[in-house]
């Protein structure tokens, strides 16, 4: 079942574009370049959320569709795997955030947050599965899966429009140095 990203994505771009630089001034994308290594890191962390967020709401499917409890708790394994591979890009990321842009830092900052939560709820659902080792009907259950699969979609799009602004920002400042520039 292939999952299509939420079309809130072209608002949560437009709040960024006009909010992001009211709190850092265009200048500041001028004087700090973007790191190549960082680009990649969270174009992989933006392939991993995308990946979690289709696992995650699988999860819920699970609630609907199986009775046996082996088969959640091997899904949400997949799931805790995703987030373990997110975990492990964000210690990279925070590592080379310094030679980054303001933005990578900032994209950095607001990951580290919805990843460490996304963890937590993970394996505490685990953990309840471990214990019960019954099917998982509660709708304390099911509720703690739909809101870790509301918070996978959200670091996914936080991601998602996150590299998308940072691209108009160097097209933009790109554009801004080309129309400063003498004889132009």
């Amino acid at each position: 079942m292939k999952i299509v990203r939420r079309q809130t994505r072209p608002f949560v771009i437009a709040a960024l574009i006009v909010i992001l630089p009211l709190l850092f001034p265009l200048t500041v994308y001028a004087t700090t370049d973007e790191n190549p290594q960082l680009t990649q890191l969270l174009a992989d962390a933006n392939n991993e959320a995308f990946e979690l967020a289709r696992d995650a709401t699988s999860t819920q499917m699970l609630i609907r569709t199986d009775e046996n409890w082996v088969d959640h708790a091997l899904m949400l394994a997949k799931v805790k795997g995703h987030v373990d591979n997110l975990a492990l890009i964000i210690e990279k990321l925070n590592k080379a955030q310094n030679s980054g842009s303001e933005l990578q830092k900032q994209a950095v900052e607001q990951m580290l947050p919805l990843v460490k939560q996304l963890s937590t709820n993970t394996t505490a659902a685990i953990n309840y599965l471990k214990q019960s080792k019954t099917r998982p009907i509660s709708d304390t259950y099911t509720r703690y899966l739909e809101k870790n699969a509301e918070t996978a979609h959200q670091l996914s799009s936080v991601i998602s429009s996150l590299i998308d602004y940072e691209k108009s920002m160097t097209e933009i400042e790109k554009l801004r140095s080309k129309l400063e520039a003498p004889g132009n």
